[in-house]
Formats: C-alpha cells, structure tokens, sequence
C-alpha cells in the first residue's frame, strides 16, 4: 500500500528546545523519501521517529544557516554506513556549494553510495519521475533560499454510471484507458480528471511571490511561522513570516492542510499559532508541528 505522509523530526529555529530539535522533516510519498533540511539532530531524531537511512532517496536543503543544515554530515555519513543500495540526489542552493561540500565531508569516513549533487540556481523543475515533479522557487532571506513543490501528474478517475450507460464493463474499461476511445466512445465522455496531489515546503523567508506560487492550491503545505503576529517587524528584520502571513497565505492559495512549524525558542505556547492562524481566517485543517508526529498528505478530493 502506498503511503503518502510527513514525518516531522524538528521544529525549532535557531536553537533547540528541550521540546523542539533542530528542523528536519521527510516526506513520504508513495516508495520514496524526500528529507528536508536536516538540522544538527536529525540522525537520532530519525531513529525516534522510526525513519532508515534506506527510507531516504532524495535530501532537499532550503539554504545554509545551521538549523537547516548542520545534520547533513551525520545524514550523509548515516547513509554510506548502512551502504543505502541506491542512489540518492541532494539539491542545495548553488551559492552554498561550498557548505554541502564540507559538511559532506566533515570527518573521515568510507563512501559507500552514490550521492549525486544537484544545486539549485534558478526556478523551476529540479527532477520529473513518473510519480511527481520536483520544483524549486527562490524566497527571501538575508541568505539564498529556495522552496520546494512537489506535483503528482494529473490522472483520470471513470465514472461507472457513464461506463455502464455506453456498455463498457470488464476488460473494455482497462482499454478504453490505454487506447483513448473504444467503438466510437472516447475516453473524456466515460471519465473525469483526477487531480494530482501537491506538496510543498516553505522554510526561512519573508512575503515575496515564490512563497505564493508554491503555496498555490496545495493538499499540504509546510511553512514557517516563526514569529507571533506581535512581532511581524522582528519577522521582516530577521526574513521571516508571521503565523498570521502564513496563515493568510495558505488561505488565499486554497491549501487543505496547513503545516506550521519553525518556532522561535521565545514562544512556550503552541496554542498561540493555532489561535493567529485561525484569526487571520485559514478555515482548512490545520496542525501546529511537534517533533516525531506524522502527519498524512489529505486524499484525493
């Protein structure tokens, strides 16, 4: 069965908590693994959550401040330690080659596994696979920054009263599908589009259109709110949202559930985000990260 699901391993900005680790967060989507921004902690915060080095196909880094980063070197040694039997692509703001350089190689040890290195310079589609596309868009941070967005290709959903009203039943369903059309009947008249799933991660950033654009009509959307709506100039100061930005923005992308997450150590209530998010009027599901909690991607409409 296929699992579509994000496993939250940290939540904290700039430093840990006792409650809250470093950032770290791996999408499950189907048999693939995508982690995002391992900060210092991941690889036993892997280990609480239940997470393998085999788990991990693809690492996307939003950019090189230490909470984002700093667990690349244990990750990437993790992975040639277990001897992961297949490749794995990292991509990375291009401007911080030289940081993914010297945490990948950080200490001595035995490479094992094939760890392509794919950095990111521009907008647009990092990877296409048969089951998603990966996007990049840049956001606006004292340091290149970069979000990413994930696409399920559209499919097709048949509608069994259309298929039983032109007699179209048994093996003729499964050829309808692969051929377009059967006896004069084409495929738009006995089906419907089914929209793809999407997915997208918001880290370190101030308002600016990459943040919308990414945000645009996602079934899970994971941003940062590091700051209370008290101190949005801090916020701006510091290239950060708000819960309340983030909260608007999810609202006016028509996101269905809402991922807040990145928390300043200032803040001892979470129930506080949940409160601004609903004040700035998001009205869809909404989860307020904590470490080692896995949240489902919605199902399909």
């Amino acid at each position: 069965m296929s699992v579509r699901e994000l496993v939250v391993l940290g939540t904290a900005s700039q430093v840990p908590t006792r409650h809250r680790n470093h950032n770290g967060y791996l999408l499950r989507w189907d048999g693939e693994g995508i982690l995002f921004d391992p900060g210092e902690g991941t690889q036993r915060q892997m280990l609480r959550a239940g997470v393998a080095a085999h788990d991990v196909n693809r690492i996307c880094v939003t950019h090189f401040h230490g909470d984002h980063s700093l667990g690349l070197a244990g990750v990437i040694q993790r992975i040639n330690l277990d001897r992961v039997p297949h490749e794995i692509t990292a991509h990375y703001p291009r401007s911080g080659r030289r940081f993914f350089e010297r945490l990948r190689y950080a200490t001595a040890y035995r490479e094992t596994v094939a760890l392509t290195e794919s950095p990111v310079d521009t907008d647009g589609p990092l990877a296409v696979t048969p089951v998603y596309t990966l996007d990049a868009r840049k956001l606006s941070h004292p340091v290149e920054s970069y979000g990413y967005r994930l696409t399920e290709p559209d499919g097709r959903r048949m509608l069994p009263d259309r298929l039983a009203a032109h007699g179209i039943k048994g093996p003729d369903v499964g050829r309808i599908q692969r051929e377009g059309s059967l006896g004069g009947v084409p495929l738009d008249e006995v089906s419907e589009v089914r929209r793809g799933q999407r997915f997208a991660f918001v880290m370190d950033t101030r308002l600016c259109p990459g943040v919308h654009t990414l945000a645009e009509g996602c079934d899970l959307l994971v941003i940062e709110s590091t700051f209370l709506d008290e101190d949005e100039a801090l916020a701006t100061d510091h290239g950060h949202l708000t819960t309340g930005q983030a909260a608007r923005v999810a609202r006016d992308a028509g996101v269905r559930h809402l991922v807040l997450t990145h928390f300043s150590q200032r803040y001892s209530d979470p129930e506080e985000f949940e409160r601004q998010a609903r004040a700035a009027g998001f009205d869809g599901e909404l989860t307020v990260a904590r470490d080692l909690t896995r949240i489902p991607v919605p199902k399909r409409r």
